[in-house]
């Protein structure tokens, strides 16, 4: 039995509760989601457990009144009931948790678009 993490637009992954041993997975451990949402693009999947995604934004810049592009990268956990769904390039929402470890506050919770989909 998956639990709803009380997001709007988060779909249940489709393993079962049994075959996710993840203690700090929002749909099958005891972690709670809580805080900010936001949307990346996987850009490292390297780790274990782990990957970056990098979030785009516009960033006012007064002396010249003009906008510049930025962005940011974070490091999420990746749930093992999540592992084989997400890839390289897709763009994933990930919410805000307790740390997990020293770099990561983020839990990814759905894959948005695959590589290439618009």
């Amino acid at each position: 039995m998956s639990r709803n993490v009380g997001i709007p637009n988060v779909n249940l992954p489709k393993t079962k509760s049994e075959d996710c041993h993840d203690n700090d997975c929002p749909f099958h451990g005891t972690t709670r989601v809580r805080g900010k949402i936001t949307k990346g693009v996987v850009v490292s999947k390297k780790s274990k457990n782990t990957i970056i995604i990098r979030f785009d934004y516009v960033h006012f810049v007064k002396k010249y009144k003009r906008y510049e592009r930025r962005n940011s990268r974070l490091a999420c956990h990746l749930p093992e009931c999540l592992h084989h769904d997400i890839n390289l390039g897709d763009l994933v929402i990930v919410g805000e948790s307790r740390k997990i470890s020293k770099t990561k506050s983020f839990i990814v919770l759905d894959k948005v678009k695959k590589i290439g989909e618009k």
